[in-house]
């Protein structure tokens, strides 16, 4: 009679194992030992709580669906950072269609002389400057500066 490891003892090969094969509670387990880093690395790259939320949650969504498909040939946690890349990349763009309809206003804005706010914390700001670089710009200042 093998033994069952207490899921928070289990390795994550075990516990994808064991969600691949329909166990929930081995998914949830592993949910909840990769959520942290799902959240940081969709904060890094949109830059705002409430986004980085929306992604981390689309990314367990996307997770649910597809962990069958992960075969183990590099570490789960670059095929997670792949996934939440892209939960970001398209809320990206759907916050690009959305944003160019208020574009006008912003543009009333600037011409109506009010002061830009200055951000409260610098290490944001560069954030948010390196956000607003070009595709692969950001994607390498990200990848290489973002996680550490």
């Amino acid at each position: 009679m093998a033994l069952m490891l207490d899921e928070s003892e289990a390795s994550d090969a075990e516990l994808i194992g064991r969600a691949q094969g329909g166990d929930r509670g081995a998914f949830g387990t592993l949910l909840e030992r990769h959520y942290d880093f799902v959240y940081r690395a969709a904060y890094r790259w949109c830059g705002k709580k409430a986004d980085a939320e929306d992604i981390a949650q689309e990314v367990c969504v996307r997770l649910g669906r597809a962990i069958r498909d992960y075969h183990g040939n590099g570490a789960f946690t670059t095929w997670l950072y792949a996934m939440t890349l892209n939960a970001a990349r398209d809320m990206m763009r759907k916050t690009v269609r959305e944003t160019t309809k208020t574009a006008a206003y912003g543009a009333y804005e600037r011409i109506s002389g009010e002061a830009p706010v200055e951000p409260e914390d610098p290490v944001e700001a560069l954030w948010a400057a390196v956000r607003m670089l070009p595709g692969k710009q950001r994607d390498a200042v990200l990848l290489v500066y973002g996680e550490g």
